[in-house]
């Protein structure tokens, strides 16, 4: 006879919080073709923040770091003003092809997004400084120190940056992980922390957001 563990506490809370996001049929296919690509979207819990942090903020102006299949995209734009524009940029050209036709589906105008082909590190330098109200990060780990550098340099006063993955599936909290990417994880928090400048928070949706509010 097979026994099964009955999950625990936090196991059950996390459930909750995703099964409480109900996703349309628009976000459901951008999924569809993120699973046959092999991009590994956001959950519904963090597209939800996403939305949220956007609406709250009247977010006009967005840069997003790993368009994906338009996942992401889809709920930053959904939490925007009406006339904002996001910024989204991916290495993978047939990624932003799927986001493109994402946000045909979802009805939204070409005037509200801008896709960028190309290695983030080096497309992101060329973007106006203090140009945006938003800047989400959805890459490699091992990054995020220096996508923090130039999210402080693209942010207005009173912006935000948002970090995906932070919590490194658990091992940011174990001392013992030292892989490179917690590694750089954890100096992207110190840096945070240690910049009079923000005022952030870790939440723990998805695989974790660092969020942190560009104060002066």
């Amino acid at each position: 006879m097979t026994s099964s563990v009955p999950p625990n506490p936090a196991e059950r809370t996390f459930a909750h919080v995703e099964s409480s996001v109900v996703e349309d049929e628009v976000l459901h296919s951008a999924r569809e073709r993120a699973e046959d690509l092999g991009a590994k979207p956001v959950t519904a819990s963090a597209g939800a923040t996403l939305s949220f942090l956007a609406s709250v903020m009247a977010a006009r102006t967005v840069v997003e770091v790993g368009t994906g299949t338009g996942v992401s995209g889809l709920w930053l734009l959904r939490g925007m003003r009406p006339d904002g524009v996001l910024t989204t940029i991916d290495i993978e050209p047939e990624h932003q092809r799927a986001a493109r036709r994402a946000f045909s589906d979802a009805g939204l105008s070409s005037h509200r997004f801008r896709l960028i082909n190309g290695r983030a590190l080096e497309v992101l330098p060329r973007l106006t400084d203090g140009g945006y109200d938003l800047v989400f990060v959805d890459a490699a780990p091992a990054d995020h120190p220096r996508y923090l550098a130039e999210a402080t340099r693209l942010l207005r006063p009173g912006g935000v940056v948002v970090l995906h993955g932070s919590l490194a599936g658990g091992r940011i909290a174990d001392p013992a992980q030292r892989d490179p990417a917690t590694v750089a994880l954890r100096e992207t928090e110190r840096l945070i922390a240690e910049d009079d400048r923000f005022v952030s928070v870790l939440l723990p949706v998805g695989e974790g957001l660092q969020a942190a509010m560009l104060t002066s």
